[in-house]
């Protein structure tokens, strides 16, 4: 088992964890949760003997093989498979001692090194790795393809498969959700509760840590508590602990001052002196029950429309797809059509979930209503006095990395104004700077370049660009990314307050059923109703990935 008692941990000047004592049993799953900054990835540097404690114990069995995803983008030319195949250390090093024995050409070396591959059963390695990848959205075809013809965020799932082929006793994952569609988190969270070691895990997606998780430890005020249960459970049962230190740090305040008013009145009157003194005594010996300190709740709303036009949007026998490239050295460089003859129309006031297993559309579908990609073929219509919210999966798709958060908005309101259009915020700095304020940008936060902030930062940076428009029609493509789970409850509530139209891509299922009463199924080259609810839909992926196996 992992065991701390009263360790203290420091990172830097910041005390991480003070005197904190837990206990992790094996083959516990453990959503390790807390807000942004509490130092849970700092835990986890402990947790792999990156960081030494700087005071009590820390133990954790010396035989325990440990599994994370290492955080470096990968820079190889080996095959995908290749890759994640190295993963699975026992191989790689019965594999490495094959190929000295054959070098040497010693029978003896050899006949060992060929009776270690078989005990870690390298006959299967191939197929596992390909399982994992094919698992975690990968197609077919991208099996031996060089792990540098991905891009960064398919490299970082190739990393996640290589984490997942070591053979391990305890596996830690930080943020493992962060690059998968939805189709690969539910094969995940499938893969994780089969996982017979000891799990921790960090991550800002609910339902995940539901299905994943059975304890959960709270880190706050560097302190570790314990709950039993996954992270629905442990937000009751701190709701309840809450509740209760609160009505009994009023009781014992009740308590004090009632001394406190007999000690200053009879503390000078000889025949009470004895018990003033003794309800001193009590005072100094009565322990403190601390004050709840709830963490601070992050809220912003979207501004009502200035007008809703109907139909917002609509696609008449629309191709969708990628235009020929301007660069292209080939004479006939032809446009790559992803979706066909789409035709749909987006309705004012309508609420839309867009779903589709990774690689059939969505974001194809969310950059052409965007405006980002062009219609190959047929019409796009926009509705008179549309405005559109655009949240591109990448942040920085919309944000200069060298820029300012101030220096976005002073930009924004200048295009504004050129364009005639006055936000509800006008575009005077100091206004500017109340409202990144409210997004909670303040300070030096203000002067700091875009490059610096965190995902999340970036995201809420975003967020407000996008309410500050004042906009009727929404277009969020995995908002989610990076976003703490008090910021993604925080866009949950807007969404659902909001005027307008919503259009969403998102693997956060929480967010998907509570702001979307209808879904539209991207597949097989086109765009269709889905009839059902997420869980039907899991269910669909499900069968998709058996008849895709069984192929």
């Amino acid at each position: 088992m992992i065991t701390l008692k009263k360790l203290t941990l420091r990172r830097g000047p910041k005390i991480i964890l003070d005197k904190a004592s837990i206990t992790i049993n094996p083959g516990e799953k453990v959503a390790l949760v807390g807000r942004n900054g509490a130092g849970k990835s700092t835990l986890f540097r402990l947790l792999d003997g990156t960081l030494r404690e700087d005071g009590g114990d820390f133990s954790i069995p010396p035989a325990w093989r440990l599994a994370q995803v290492a955080q470096d983008m990968p820079e190889t030319d080996a095959s995908a498979t290749r890759f994640v195949m190295e993963g699975d250390t026992r191989w790689l090093e019965a594999q490495r001692e094959v190929e000295a024995a054959e070098a040497g050409e010693d029978g003896m070396r050899m006949a060992h090194a060929y009776m270690a591959l078989q005990e870690v059963d390298a006959h299967t390695a191939e197929p596992r790795a390909q399982t994992l990848i094919l698992g975690l959205g990968f197609k077919t075809e991208q099996l031996h393809q060089p792990v540098n013809s991905f891009s960064g965020g398919w490299r970082m799932r190739l990393q996640l498969a290589r984490a997942l082929m070591c053979p391990s006793d305890l596996l830690l994952l930080d943020e493992p959700t962060n690059h998968l569609d939805l189709d690969a988190l539910v094969w995940l969270e499938a893969w994780l509760q089969r996982y017979e070691g000891t799990l921790l895990v960090i991550s800002h997606d609910r339902d995940f840590l539901d299905a994943v998780t059975r304890v959960t430890l709270h880190l706050s005020g560097a302190q570790l508590t314990r709950y039993g249960g996954n992270y629905s459970t442990f937000e009751d049962l701190r709701a309840e602990k809450l509740s209760l230190q609160l009505a009994a740090h009023q009781k014992q305040q009740d308590k004090i001052a009632h001394l406190q008013d007999f000690i200053n009145r009879f503390k000078a009157k000889a025949s009470k002196a004895k018990q003033a003194q003794s309800r001193v005594k009590a005072l100094e010996r009565m322990e403190r029950i601390a004050p709840v300190l709830t963490e601070a709740e992050f809220t912003f709303e979207f501004q009502e429309p200035l007008n809703l036009p109907n139909p917002m949007l609509s696609l008449r026998r629309t191709d969708l797809g990628y235009p020929p490239a301007t660069d292209s050295l080939e004479p006939s460089s032809l446009p790559r059509t992803i979706l066909h003859k789409v035709s749909r129309s987006v309705q004012a006031g309508e609420r839309i979930g867009i779903l589709g297993a990774n690689g059939q559309g969505k974001s194809t579908l969310i950059k052409t209503l965007a405006g980002v990609l062009p219609p190959l073929n047929g019409e796009m219509i926009q509705g008179r006095g549309l405005t559109l919210g655009y949240f591109a999966q990448q942040e920085l798709d919309v944000l200069q990395p060298e820029d300012t958060p101030l220096a976005h908005m002073i930009r924004l309101a200048k295009a504004a104004i050129a364009q005639g259009k006055g936000g509800w915020v006008q575009g005077r700095e100091q206004d500017l700077r109340n409202y990144l304020g409210s997004f909670n940008f303040t300070g030096e936060m203000l002067a700091q370049r875009v490059g610096t902030l965190s995902g999340g930062e970036k995201a809420r940076l975003v967020l407000a660009m996008i309410v500050w428009q004042r906009p009727n029609l929404l277009l969020l493509d995995e908002p989610t990314n990076h976003l703490d789970l008090a910021t993604r409850e925080a866009l949950s509530v807007a969404l659902n307050e909001f005027e307008g139209t919503v259009l969403l891509v998102s693997h956060d299922r929480a967010l998907l059923r509570a702001v979307c009463d209808e879904f539209w199924l991207v597949t097989g080259g086109g765009v269709q109703d889905f009839e059902g609810d997420l869980e039907d839909y899991q269910r669909f992926l499900m069968e998709e990935a058996k008849r895709a196996r069984a192929a």
